[in-house]
Order: structure tokens, then C-alpha cells, then sequence
């Protein structure tokens, strides 16, 4: 085995770190006589096709990643389509939902309120701290649409952060799970003796910032090189921690700014579609969000791009978004709001509380229609048939996960709207034929997204993650179509690309970091676009050899 290792600082001391190695050769008589890898990547996907359940493929791709790390990322790589909703949504939701009946070992780190106090302590048990790069942080507190799942939510932070791995390129090496156990408020879970959780409810909301405190200053020393990525936290935690500290500490909520990117950028290409086929100007589209969560909020607010970009102030885009939420149409003189939910109260609708989707969009008359709601089936017949009199090609985005929550499926839209909805879903859902066309479903997935932004700002060494650098992602996907998936009328590249994208969303958050003066990296400053698009694929990991992320 050929290892060539370069020197590097660390808390001021030199220390050594692998560049590059030659995959390592067992010792004669440990694999059997005619082992060869491109056949074992047959068996494994094999074995893997012989489940007939989609939580016994989760299982065993949870057990190959453990025992041959490579493979699992090769399968990866090679079968995106496949391995994905595998991996991640929406199969991820049923492995949190039985996380405490198929745990096998820790893959991750588990900081409970038991550690308040010692939170360094317990950060430093982790055994790979100098490589550490990229954490994925949850509370379990509101896992996709499932609700508050304690503990058992540790499977989303590792599903995110292997998706980090095969679609940027960061090395599997340098990414840290971690779950912050303060309680369950889950009567289920406090009851069954499998669960592996604390049995207590949650803690207050001031022990919750005392101990966030803690945390994230005990991060920051424990791991000084770490992005670190909030995930499915309860709404109004997820803005108050986002707000509390991104401005101190490299990182950034994929729920409220990754979900609002890759929205945004799939609803710059609907967009166009859509105003081609009604002839009217970008700037005229009115959006209706049902779901006013942190998800919904932060995707409306991350549409507000999507209008300044026409030309409008602020507040001119604010007035084009509606939200809807369990009680109807948000509106001041509905009554009391919570807090996030203000930003988008109409002023001027006075009447009665309107409660009827097909009501409200018969007042709205949207363009497009958003679903962060988790009802399924909320967007009906009713509904799309609302939505498709309004507009020759209407715009339906049911973005809700996993897709037993998604307020419609592909096929029904195409139905109800007679083959002219442009779509996209959070969950993945198979192309449909419709009068000799083949019509295909974009899926507005975060993997898109949330992989580039990582990788762009930890090669710039990215001091925070602003607002710019979200929206520049997002643009960037928006403009990586091919002339092929523009003929298709796609609105996302194929998820096969995704490297390609990743690599051109870092470029983009690069640039983005070096305009707003938050990078850290001026050698990178002095590159022209292509060499550092060039840099930044160089710098991505491989199943088949090391790199030096």
C-alpha cells in the first residue's frame, strides 16, 4: 500500500494527514481466490434487490456502509435513483420511527441535558476530532412531518450527512451525526422499554437555550473547522437558533434556507414555463403556501427573491406570497399569530376567516400552489381543478415528506389538471403518461442543494453562511439544466448529475463568500472560475481513493 501524507497545523501543533492511498490490499488467503470488486458491487446490489421491504433495504445499507464503507458509497454513486430514497427520504421516516427496534450500534454522537455541564467532555469522545468538517444537528423535535421523535431521530442526521458524501464529495471521515437528547414529549416512546432515549419530557424553553449555549460555544472549540447544519428542529426553536447563532458560528438550517433554496430555484424554471404558456410577466405570479411552519415560512421568504430579481422592492414581493395555515388564510385581523407567522399576515383582507382551500383560491387566484403542510391529500380534485381554471399551466409543488404526508402524487395532479400541472414534490413519485407524452415529476429534494452549499463553505473556510451565499445555490441549480432537460421541460437536473451540480453550487457559494468577505481562504481568491471549479472537484472524495477535504 503506497500512502503519501503532507504536514498540516493544528491547535499548534504539526501533525500529519493522508492525501492520498492506494486502496489497501487484504493479506493473501483473507478474501477468497477470484474476490474481485467490480463482481462484489453485483452481489451487494443483488442482495440489496432481494428485500421486499424498503426499512430491510435501509437495514442492510446501514450494515454494508459499516463494513465496507467504499462499496456502500460506489452503490451510491452509481445507482442515485435508487439508493437515495433508500437512504433518505422517505424511507428515513420509517427508520426513525423504529430507530429503538432496528438499533444495531451508535453511528453518531448522542449529547443528552444529563451532559449539561460537561458537553466539551462529551464532544472530545469523539474519535475523529481533526477531521471533523461537516455535523448535522438535530433535536428530533419535528422529524420531516412525523412529528417529535426524540432520540429516534438520529437516522435523519446520518442519512443527511451520507448524502453529503456521495453527492459533494466530502469524506465520510470528516462528518459527525449528532442528536441533542432533552426529553420526548411522545407518550409512545416514553412507554417502550426499547426506547433509547431519556424517558423525560422536554425540557423547558430556557433550559433548551441554556443548553443550546453550551453546545454550540463547546463546538466551536471541541471542532474549530466544523460547518454545522440544523436539522428538523420544532418551528419557532429552528428560527430562534438560526437567528441566535449564525451570525457567531459557521452554519445554517437546511429546513427553513435549504428547503427555500431549492424551492426557489425550481420555481425560477416553473415559472418560466408557466408565464410562456399564459404570456404574462414573471413579476405577476402570486404565490399560496398551505403549511405555515418553519419550512413554509422560510421558503416564502426565500421566494421574496424570486420577485426582487423582477425588479420589485421588498415589500412589493412580500405582498405576492399568501400562507394558509390548520385555521385558513393568515390575516391581522384573524387574531393572535404566532410570531413567525406575521411576516406574511394580509392586511388587506377584513372579512370572515376564509378556512376552504378551493374558497381561498378562488379570492388568491395563485399561480402556484405550495404544500408544507404534511396533510395528505389536502391538494384534491377540488382543489387542482381551482387551480388549473386559473391557469392554462398551474404550478403545484406538494413539497410534504415522506409521501404518505405529500398532499398529492404525480398521477393525480396529471389527471386533474389534464396533463398541464408543472410539478414538483419532496418525495420521489414515478413519470406519467399522458395522451402520447411522457410527463415527469421534479422533485424538489434538498439534496440538490444542501451538498454544494456544505462543500462551498467549508473550502472557503466560510466564517458564516449568509443569506447570499443560499441564494446564490440556488440560482446556481437553477441554471445547471441541460438543453436536453429543458427539451423535457424539467425543472431540476436529473439527480444522476449531482456531483456536477455540487461542484457548480460550491463554485457559486465560493464566489458569493469571497463578495461578502465571510471566507477565509484567499489563495482560492486568486483562481479564475475555472480553476477553481477545477479545485473543487480535485478536492472531492471517491470510493476508489482518499482526498484531502
Amino acid at each position: 500500500m503506497v500512502v503519501v501524507l503532507t504536514p498540516y497545523w493544528f491547535n499548534g501543533v504539526q501533525k500529519l494527514k493522508v492525501v492520498s492511498q492506494s486502496p489497501p490490499q487484504p493479506p493473501r488467503g483473507l478474501t477468497p481466490p477470484s474476490m474481485q470488486a467490480s463482481v462484489h458491487k453485483i452481489r451487494c446490489l443483488s442482495q440489496l434487490r432481494s428485500k421486499d421491504k424498503s426499512l430491510e433495504k435501509y437495514i442492510y445499507l446501514q450494515q454494508l456502509k459499516d463494513a465496507d464503507t467504499n462499496m456502500f458509497y460506489q452503490l451510491c454513486l452509481d445507482h442515485m435513483p435508487e439508493i437515495t430514497p433508500l437512504i433518505y427520504t422517505p424511507t428515513v421516516g420509517d427508520a426513525c420511527l423504529q430507530y429503538s427496534q432496528i438499533f444495531r450500534r451508535p453511528d453518531g454522537l448522542f449529547v443528552s441535558y444529563k451532559d449539561k455541564g460537561s458537553i466539551g467532555k462529551v464532544l472530545r469522545n469523539w474519535p475523529r476530532i481533526d477531521e471533523a468538517r461537516i455535523a448535522v444537528v438535530t433535536d428530533g423535535s419535528r422529524i420531516l412531518g412525523l412529528g417529535d421523535l426524540g432520540a429516534n431521530g438520529m437516522p435523519i442526521a446520518i442519512g443527511k450527512l451520507s448524502l453529503y458524501v456521495a453527492g459533494a464529495g466530502i469524506r465520510p471521515s470528516s462528518t459527525v451525526p449528532i442528536c441533542i437528547d432533552v426529553g420526548t414529549d411522545n407518550k409512545k416512546f416514553l412507554e417502550d422499554p426499547l426506547y433509547i432515549g431519556l424517558r423525560q419530557p422536554r425540557i423547558s424553553e430556557a433550559e433548551m437555550n441554556e443548553f443550546m449555549e453550551e453546545f454550540m460555544y463547546e463546538m466551536s472549540v471541541v471542532f474549530p473547522e466544523l460547518l454545522i447544519q440544523f436539522e428538523d428542529f420544532s418551528t419557532d426553536k429552528a428560527f430562534s437558533f438560526l437567528s441566535s447563532f449564525r451570525d457567531r458560528y459557521p452554519l445554517f438550517n437546511d429546513d427553513i434556507q435549504g428547503t427555500g433554496a431549492v424551492v426557489l430555484s425550481g420555481f425560477l424554471n416553473a415559472a418560466k414555463l408557466s408565464s410562456a404558456a399564459s404570456g404574462r410577466p414573471l413579476a405577476d405570479h402570486r404565490i399560496l403556501f398551505l403549511g405555515a411552519g418553519s419550512a413554509g415560512v422560510g421558503v416564502g421568504m426565500q421566494l421574496m427573491s424570486f420577485f426582487k430579481l423582477q425588479g420589485l422592492s421588498d415589500e412589493e414581493a412580500r405582498r405576492r406570497i399568501w400562507l394558509v395555515d390548520s385555521q385558513g388564510l393568515i390575516y391581522d385581523g384573524r387574531g393572535k399569530l404566532a410570531e413567525h407567522k406575521k411576516f406574511f399576515s394580509r392586511n388587506d383582507y377584513t372579512g370572515a376567516p376564509m378556512t376552504d382551500l378551493v374558497e381561498i383560491i378562488n379570492y388568491v387566484k395563485p399561480t402556484a400552489l405550495l404544500g408544507l403542510s404534511t396533510l395528505k391529500g389536502a391538494f384534491n380534485q377540488g382543489v387542482i381543478e381551482a387551480m388549473s381554471a386559473h391557469n392554462p399551466r398551474p404550478i403545484l409543488f406538494p413539497l410534504s415528506n415522506p409521501v404518505r404526508l405529500s398532499e398529492c402524487e404525480f398521477h393525480e395532479a396529471v389527471q386533474w389538471s389534464r396533463g398541464r400541472v408543472i410539478f414538483a414534490s419532496g418525495s420521489p413519485f414515478p413519470e406519467q403518461q399522458h395522451e402520447g407524452r411522457t410527463l415527469y415529476p421534479g422533485q424538489g429534494n434538498n439534496m440538490y442543494v444542501f451538498p454544494g452549499i456544505g462543500l462551498g463553505a467549508i473550502l472557503s473556510k466560510a466564517a458564516s453562511v449568509t443569506d447570499s451565499m443560499i441564494e446564490a445555490a440556488s440560482l446556481g441549480l437553477a441554471d445547471a439544466l441541460t438543453d436536453e432537460e429543458r427539451g423535457l421541460e424539467l425543472i431540476y437536473p436529473r439527480i444522476e448529475r449531482i456531483r456536477d451540480i455540487s461542484a457548480q453550487i460550491a463554485l457559486a457559494v465560493i464566489r458569493c463568500a469571497q463578495k461578502e468577505g465571510v471566507d477565509r481562504t484567499p489563495h482560492l481568491q486568486q483562481l479564475d472560475d475555472a480553476e477553481l471549479l477545477k479545485h473543487i472537484k480535485g478536492k472531492m472524495w471517491n470510493p476508489e481513493h482518499m482526498s484531502h477535504l
